[in-house]
């Protein structure tokens, strides 16, 4: 048997890995691509439009590569294009209210796939994980 040292970072990647399988799964009949989920997410949570290069800077790509993306939200009308007023050159990105819905079944099928994953879970071990996971997430590297 390993150690928890050596199979920590393995065991926490392979559970991640199963959150993903199940949540592309449910994600499917959305017809989204996870690329497109995480696109129409970073879209979704900002206060106001955001521009084509702001969301190739949040998704960690090229700006083309963000304009495929919104390529393919556009034509399922899940976001709209408008000019920047403050810069002619630039374009904003703005959720539709079809985009809006399938955020909100996004959500749901992102929670789905985690309750899947944790019910095998007692609820004061999936508490202990969280207050884990959160201590993770706030330590600064």
């Amino acid at each position: 048997m390993e150690s928890a040292d050596t199979d920590l970072p393995e065991l926490f990647l392979r559970a991640a890995k199963r959150i993903r399988r199940n949540q592309v799964g449910k994600l499917a009949p959305l017809g989204l691509t996870p690329a497109q989920a995480r696109a129409l997410r970073i879209i979704g949570h900002q206060r106001e439009p955001l521009r084509m290069t702001g969301l190739a800077d949040r998704l960690g790509i090229v700006p083309r590569s963000a304009t495929t993306l919104v390529d393919a939200l556009a034509a399922a009308d899940l976001v709209t294009r408008a000019p920047d007023p403050d810069n002619r050159r630039a374009t904003l990105v703005t959720l539709t209210p079809a985009g809006q819905a399938t955020l909100a079944r996004m959500a749901d099928a992102r929670r789905e796939a985690a309750e899947e994953l944790f019910a095998t879970l007692t609820p004061d071990q999936r508490e202990t994980l969280r207050d884990l996971l959160a201590t993770l997430d706030s330590a600064t590297c």
